[in-house]
């Protein structure tokens, strides 16, 4: 049987979530070799949390839950991590996709400065 937690307990770690990030976090785009595609830069305060839902937050001040940025590499986006200002990986694993992944990008195949937004960048407590 799966391990069940009541919604606030759920909120409350997604809330550390956001607290572990810290100010100015980064969300990354790798490929499947871990190549680093393109680097999001976060706001100062990394997301909102709403019940199990973090919502990520653009330093650059796009709508909540979209991130801008220029790739910085060519190749294809297979998962991505969340970091702190200093590279500490906090999240790793999401997975990249224009479908059906944790993180919803409008292209996986990428070049080197090509435009890059997450239209769906949320996560959800399990």
């Amino acid at each position: 049987m799966a391990v069940i937690y009541r919604i606030a307990t759920k909120t409350a770690r997604m809330q550390a979530v956001v607290d572990d990030i810290g100010p100015n976090g980064k969300l990354k785009l790798f490929t499947a070799a871990d190549v680093l595609l393109a680097t999001f830069p976060l706001a100062s305060v990394a997301g909102t949390v709403s019940g199990t839902v973090l919502t990520f937050a653009d330093a650059n001040g796009a709508a909540p839950g979209v991130l801008n940025t220029t790739a910085s590499a060519a190749g294809d986006a297979a998962k991505a991590t969340v970091t702190t200002s200093a590279d500490v990986d906090i999240i790793t694993g999401l997975t990249v996709g224009t479908s059906a992944a944790d993180l919803i990008v409008n292209a996986t195949t990428l070049s080197i400065n090509q435009a890059v937004t997450i239209t769906a960048a949320t996560i959800s407590h399990a």
